[in-house]
């Protein structure tokens, strides 16, 4: 997949419009996390040294009805300040006279911070004319958010009709690393998928499944598959209708080759809490009415991480279990630590955007994988084989 790349000739003394994800949690007016802020750094040093009017346009999270001062981006545009040192200025507004008489009057070395582009309910629905509005004050467009790319919103995509159009450095990393993953793996290659939800992985299996070696099955999806085993799986997470599909990945699995490995044991306990009694209990024991799976246990870790040892490429998308809560960590922090030691040792480890990548950062494991994702549901599309429409605009 070719991406056009700017070049300095393309941005030089132009009023470059970039699109970021500055979607990071804030509480009390502080940013409490800054890895998306950080991941933008390559693009805009860039634009920088090549002397860029540069304006960043963002949303943070959902707000519902127009302007809502818990969701301004101004706290983010002080944080960029005082990370890199630059001069940075906050515009309380993302179109009209604000932002074009800001942009008109900005100097080289000053970066201009736009107001949440979600203030205005236009920007989900990818309204043209307010696209345009977005555009007007600028010369060229640099979509760099990649976590946003699977979104068809004016800033993501529509924008991309009004002005001459590049993809960031993030964007070209994120491809180029996934594009490995999903379409030219070295074997044994090995698929590591958990998180809550069956449904949210058919895509992936079903595009991988052709290429993949091993599939590993932990977090709440495992017990939709353990219960179309046959397994009791008490009160633990079950998507009822997918358990026909499960026996039939199953049977399509081993039709392939494909090794699908499942539980062997897991933690459980009442309730998913901190403080809470816990036990484990082999998947072939029914696991009592009243308690539910929380993480894969001893015997599977040790499983999980025989099969991962021998990997050369690893994908890895969802948690094996809720690891915020202390009792339910070791299976996700055991298994990063194996996913990490494969990269070490020369293998190709990606690792999918969300609860995946909060949970390596979290074990402080992020910087010895090939690469972490920036983007969840972004990386999921990528990976199903899917054209994300903030990348379709940006191919060469």
């Amino acid at each position: 997949m070719a991406l056009r790349i700017p070049e300095a000739k393309d941005v030089t003394r132009k009023k470059v419009l970039v699109r970021v994800d500055f979607n990071v949690p804030i509480k009390d007016g502080m940013v409490m996390d800054d890895t998306r802020i950080k991941a933008h750094l390559e693009t805009l040093r860039f634009l920088k040294e090549n002397g860029s009017f540069i304006t960043l346009i963002s949303h943070l999270g959902r707000p519902k009805e127009g302007r809502d001062p818990e969701f301004s981006l101004k706290p983010v545009a002080e944080y960029l300040s005082s990370l890199t040192g630059w001069k940075v200025n906050f515009v309380p507004d993302c179109i009209g006279e604000a932002v074009e008489e800001a942009v008109a009057l900005q100097l080289q070395d000053e970066i201009l911070v736009l107001e949440n582009v979600r203030f205005y309910k236009e920007e989900t629905k990818n309204d043209p004319s307010f696209a345009e509005k977005l555009a007007k004050p600028f010369e060229v467009f640099v979509m760099d958010a990649f976590s946003a790319a699977h979104r068809a919103h004016a800033s993501t995509r529509g924008v991309a009709d009004y002005l001459k159009s590049f993809a960031g450095f993030l964007i070209k990393k994120e491809i180029e690393s996934l594009s490995v993953v999903r379409d030219n793996p070295t074997h044994p290659y090995v698929l590591i998928l958990g998180g809550a939800k069956v449904s949210d992985k058919i895509g992936v299996i079903e595009n991988l499944l052709p290429k993949v070696d091993h599939i590993l099955i932990g977090g709440g999806m495992a017990y939709t598959f353990l219960k179309a085993k046959g397994h009791g799986i008490g009160k633990s997470l079950c998507e009822e209708d997918k358990i026909e599909y499960a026996n039939e990945l199953i049977s399509l699995s081993q039709d392939k080759g494909v090794k699908i490995h499942l539980p062997l044991d897991c933690v459980v306990a009442p309730e998913a809490k901190a403080d809470v009694s816990t036990i484990v209990i082999d998947t072939e024991t029914s696991i009592p009415d009243d308690m539910m799976g929380l993480d894969i246990g001893p015997k599977t870790i040790k499983a999980f991480c025989e099969v991962i040892k021998e990997a050369k490429t690893i994908f890895w998308n969802g948690p094996m279990g809720v690891f915020e809560l202390e009792p339910f960590r070791s299976g996700t922090e055991k298994m990063a630590i194996a996913v990490a030691d494969v990269a070490k040792k020369g293998g190709y480890a990606v690792v999918g955007g969300g609860d995946t990548a909060a949970a390596v950062n979290m074990f402080g494991l992020s910087d010895q994988m090939t690469h972490v994702s920036t983007g969840g549901g972004a990386s999921l599309e990528f990976m199903e084989g899917k054209m994300l429409p903030g990348i379709e605009p940006l191919l060469d």
